[in-house]
């Protein structure tokens, strides 16, 4: 079993619009976006990075919006839900704040005994609010959102699959335990995980399989310390015979990808260097950066890509 693994780093999934994007997580959700760059294989389009106020791993939404793509098909074999942290009590204000806003599919639940709001955005994609005791990670504050009321990061992501023995046995060997079952939903938990550490598996024996597409989940990526324990973690993958990536440089973290059982694709990342190795921190997300690959574009794309405010 490995003990590298820290949580989530971060999630990637896919938007049409990327002013609608940019809005809705910045305005709506009041993340701090943390970087404006593009897909390092589609250079045409936009990698947009949302969290807190550096980017910490856990806090970190990214979007490829995608123009004209055709919307997503939901079912098994995907991220159904990804939810973030809010402080005991502030689903009464987000419920307000995101009905005022007009965001569809608005909906107090609890799950595992944890007070919950679901709500999707404009491409349908699943997300939720999850009032977390405690959590003591630091906020970005702003868009009329304070403290107590501020999102701290991820909290957990569900995967939606046709049967989880497979997942759950790769989580577990990634360092997860099962910690409780509800209905057709299985936690399982990084042990003494400081939030972003839970995974819940959904089981839909008679699911048909979705199709990607605007308002899905690309891949989850899963937190390292550094290069070292990515090694690690790569060679032990191998070792138990999933077909891994070699190690690519993201700018702002190195990453290699694998697709899992179910058809997911997870990446494992490291929290090194960081958003702040091209930008100062207090102007992160700002500028247009682009890989060091795709500066000779720049002209282009300066021209080509859609204007986004802030």
């Amino acid at each position: 079993m490995l003990d590298q693994i820290k949580g989530l780093h971060h999630v990637t999934s896919l938007a049409v619009d990327a002013v609608e994007n940019n809005r809705f997580f910045t305005q709506v959700l009041g993340l701090r976006r943390v970087k404006k760059t593009v897909n390092f294989d589609a250079p045409d389009v936009y990698h947009l990075y949302y969290g807190d106020e550096i980017g910490s791993p856990g806090s970190v939404m990214t979007y490829f919006p995608f123009p004209n793509m055709a919307r997503g098909r939901k079912g098994t074999g995907e991220v159904g839900e990804t939810v973030f942290s809010v402080p005991q009590g502030a689903l009464d204000f987000w419920q307000k704040r995101l009905g005022e806003y007009g965001v569809n599919g608005l909906a107090l639940h609890e799950h595992f005994g944890e007070r919950r709001l679901s709500f999707r955005t404009a491409d349908g994609e699943g997300f939720a609010l999850s009032e977390i005791r405690d959590d003591p990670r630091a906020a970005w504050i702003g868009n009329g959102i304070g403290a107590d009321h501020a999102i701290r990061g991820f909290q957990s992501a569900r995967v939606r699959l046709m049967d989880d023995g497979a997942m759950a046995e790769l989580l577990q060997f990634m360092g997860y335990e099962k910690v409780d079952i509800s209905g057709d939903v299985t936690r399982f938990a990084i042990p003494g995980g400081a939030g972003a550490s839970i995974i819940d598996l959904e089981t839909i024996p008679n699911g048909a399989p979705s199709q990607q597409g605007a308002g899905s989940v690309h891949h989850v990526a899963f937190a390292v310390e550094d290069r070292a324990a990515q090694r690690d973690v790569r060679k032990a993958l191998l070792d138990t015979g999933y077909a891994v990536t070699p190690v690519i440089d993201r700018d702002y973290f190195w990453a290699i990808y694998f697709r899992t059982p179910g058809g997911v694709l997870f990446e494992i990342a490291t929290n090194e260097p960081g958003f702040d190795r091209d930008e100062d921190t207090a102007h992160l997300g700002e500028a247009l950066k682009l890989p060091t690959q795709h500066e000779h574009l720049r002209a282009a794309l300066e021209t080509s890509l859609q204007p986004i405010p802030g």
